[in-house]
């Protein structure tokens, strides 16, 4: 029978006992001291005849086992009794985040880049048992998280996605693509392809990767960042200020647009879809729509055992205990007085 415990930080709390016990000690050895310069210890005992010391010791251990009870009753022992064998099902999804140069255009807030990163990490909360992955590109692709269950971790590699993670300039939509077809390790998944993007100097081959993607059964979703009026890419120094705007071989301020066709071409070859990502709560429910119409295939099954709480049964008997603690007096009693314990009797 398996057991674990659910809050086992309480256990610290059980030092509440030797304390007590130290100060019941010490309360006992002071009554002594102060019968002994009250008097001859003899006379003192025929003063208080039905003093016990046994009756304030046996106090101590039933508030002590009450104490107990209240600190293991909060830290909630576990026992499993049964086991079940568990399956995930869902999605291998691979995100594919531009992170060129355009990105840091700001006609979405905060920047187009921080905008997908808020998408991203809304998308990642809103699934269940699915497998997710990262992939940056800009002139390449740059692998960022192999696939995982653990969001958590995918998150805080998500935060670190930026513009300088790859040195070439450009949108090489098709490398994200063959990159992101590595991730997919088991072939009985259904895949899905996010590719985000403002579709810019989106380069050369990006149909053809997306007609091999679709041969290997990986649907792609893109989501267009930025707006078609466009914008410029700020330039800062190294505190975060902008100190300008990128410009043109001709001194021109270089203003960056979204080319949401490209984008739509490309999830058109998978049958996927596309979606602008002004708002990122119409992207969330775009994609959770999307991905009740994607079967769920299994990918890890294991046992597992069912717990089942036991609070209530030290909780009970730490209020019987509290409560027995409360009837019991220091005097004794007639049983106790034949039992002579610790040669009480005179």
């Amino acid at each position: 029978m398996d057991y674990e415990l659910d809050e086992s930080k309480y256990l610290y709390l059980l030092f509440i006992i030797p304390v007590l016990v130290l100060v019941f000690l010490y309360n006992l050895y002071w009554k002594r001291k102060k019968q002994r310069e009250f008097g001859n210890p003899e006379l003192v005992k025929k003063l208080s005849p039905d003093s016990s010391v046994f009756k304030s010791a046996l106090k101590l251990i039933v508030l002590s086992l009450a104490f107990a009870g209240i600190i293991l009753a909060l830290v909630n022992p576990k026992i499993g009794t049964t086991t079940e064998t568990v399956k995930r099902e869902g999605v291998d999804i691979v995100f594919a985040i531009d992170v060129s140069k355009s990105m840091l255009a700001e006609d979405v807030q905060p920047s187009r880049l921080g905008k997908a990163k808020q998408i991203v990490s809304q998308i990642i909360n809103s699934l269940g048992s699915d497998r997710i992955g990262i992939v940056g590109y800009a002139g390449s692709a740059y692998p960022v998280l192999p696939i995982t269950t653990d969001y958590s971790v995918a998150k805080m590699f998500l935060q670190s996605v930026n513009t300088d993670m790859v040195s070439s300039q450009g949108t090489a939509i098709s490398d994200a693509i063959q990159l992101a077809e590595t991730f997919y390790d088991n072939p009985k998944t259904s895949k899905l392809l996010i590719l985000i993007s403002d579709g810019e100097d989106h380069g050369e081959g990006s149909q053809e990767a997306a007609e091999e993607a679709k041969k290997k059964g990986i649907k792609i979703i893109t989501i267009g960042m930025g707006t078609e009026k466009g914008g410029p890419i700020p330039l800062r120094d190294g505190n975060g200020r902008i100190t300008g705007y990128k410009k043109d071989g001709q001194g021109e301020v270089v203003t960056t647009k979204l080319y949401p066709e490209a984008l739509k071409t490309i999830a058109g070859v998978t049958k996927g879809g596309y979606i602008y990502g002004a708002s990122t709560k119409e992207v969330t429910d775009y994609l959770k729509n999307a991905l009740q119409n994607i079967e769920k295939t299994e990918f890890e099954s294991k046992e597992v055992a069912l717990y089942e709480s036991q609070f209530q049964w030290f909780l009970g008997a730490a209020f019987i205990l509290f409560f027995l603690e409360i009837f019991l007096l220091e005097r004794k009693t007639n049983w106790i007085k034949k039992l002579n314990l610790f040669n009480e009797k005179e």
